[in-house]
């Protein structure tokens, strides 16, 4: 029997977010030290120092490194809270790419790769990034494809290859860098992890991509690693073992997507049914229509259906259970529900709401790409379908 009764602890943490969005995060949406690649570092700074002082930044981080140490259920309350602002993420230091990088470490890293990296990170001192994905025909959906390759070199090895969609690069400490490490015509194809800091030789950012969202420090970007020089303590994790590594990230990590965009999406659904209570046409308020409650019911009912459905996955988390299946099939129907929450709450706004004179416009812009990034839907789909057609009998639960 699963509980979802929250802990006196819990229910006071999440009032104490709730309060610190609502006071101190939500007032700064509109400050100017923010562009189309996202929130400016000192403006992030600003915001985590804040969070600081309220004993809120980096509850995902284990207390011996300088966290709260909050289980995946704890979470699912906390970033839904810190995602009820386009910043709070940032604010608690939970946002992508850094909270599943420091989830990565933790569970991966050696000692003395804690203290030099998770350690600061969890102070607000460090950003972190990702590097996997690659431009066409490397990596993508496929990580396989892989071309980035980290060859032999002295006592330590060698990486070459180009990046693109990586979130955070500009102004990051260091990345977590995946490149292939089995010999070429290899009939296996094998991965390493690396940690690179950031202004080791060789890196470079090519580019700031344009893209529709602006959630992210730095937005995303294209990176080449030109004869990147690395040594052995710098593999992260057992050499070869990228892709499973890779697993041990994105499971928990698309879970806390889901997470944060629900915060987002039902802020939206806020500021729709608030403005359709006041709003009059034809006599009435706009409410009253039997089509617009409509749509004010579905995303209720929605955002109840993906908060059972993530906290249902963190539970099994929770458990030491193997919830990448789960998480996969989380992934897809939140992605998609937050999406239709804030879609109808843009149409219940008009005018309003493809303006930016509400928070709704830039949310929305946020919670698009969620259906692409951690695996397009499609993907998961497909692969949740043919695990279903290779296990020939009921679906546990």
């Amino acid at each position: 029997m699963i509980d979802f009764s929250l802990s006196d602890d819990l229910l006071e943490l999440r009032d104490r977010v709730r309060a610190f969005v609502r006071d101190e995060v939500i007032p700064l949406e509109r400050d100017p030290r923010q562009d189309a690649h996202g929130p400016s570092p000192e403006l992030v700074s600003e915001l985590q120092s804040r969070a600081a002082a309220r004993g809120l930044l980096s509850p995902h981080v284990a207390p011996e490194y300088g966290g709260l140490g909050l289980d995946h259920r704890g979470r699912a309350v906390v970033f839904e809270e810190a995602g009820y602002s386009p910043l709070g993420s940032l604010a608690l230091n939970v946002s992508a790419p850094d909270e599943g990088n420091a989830h990565l470490l933790e569970h991966v890293a050696t000692e003395a790769q804690k203290e030099r990296w998770l350690r600061p990170h969890a102070a607000g001192e460090l950003r972190t990034c990702f590097a996997m994905t690659e431009p066409p025909p490397g990596a993508g959906s496929d990580p396989t494809l892989l071309r980035t390759t980290a060859v032999p070199d002295g006592d330590g090895w060698r990486i070459d290859g180009v990046k693109k969609w990586i979130t955070g690069p500009v102004g990051a400490g260091v990345c977590i860098v995946m490149a292939r490490t089995s010999p070429e015509g290899a009939e296996r194809v094998e991965a390493t992890m690396f940690l690179v800091p950031m202004d080791a030789p060789g890196i470079h950012v090519e580019e700031q991509l344009s893209t529709l969202d602006s959630q992210f420090v730095g937005g995303h970007a294209r990176m080449r690693f030109d004869g990147v020089r690395v040594g052995a303590d710098q593999v992260l994790g057992a050499f070869g073992e990228g892709f499973r590594y890779a697993q041990v990230r994105l499971a928990p990590a698309r879970l806390t997507h889901c997470m944060r965009h629900l915060g987002g999406a039902r802020r939206c659904h806020d500021i729709a049914a608030a403005y359709v209570r006041e709003r009059t046409a034809f006599g009435r308020p706009l409410a009253k229509y039997e089509g617009v409650g409509f749509q004010l019911a579905d995303n209720e009912m929605e955002l109840r259906t993906c908060r059972l459905l993530v906290w249902h996955t963190a539970w099994l988390l929770d458990q030491g259970a193997e919830a990448g299946e789960a998480s996969s099939q989380a992934k897809v129907v939140v992605s998609e529900a937050v999406w239709r929450i804030a879609d109808r709450s843009v149409q219940l706004l008009g005018g309003l709401g493809v303006s930016d004179e509400t928070v709704v416009a830039r949310i929305f812009k946020d919670i698009r790409p969620f259906r692409i990034y951690d695996g397009p839907s499609e993907v998961h789909r497909w692969s949740l379908g043919r695990r279903i057609a290779r296990r020939g009998g009921p679906v546990e639960t």
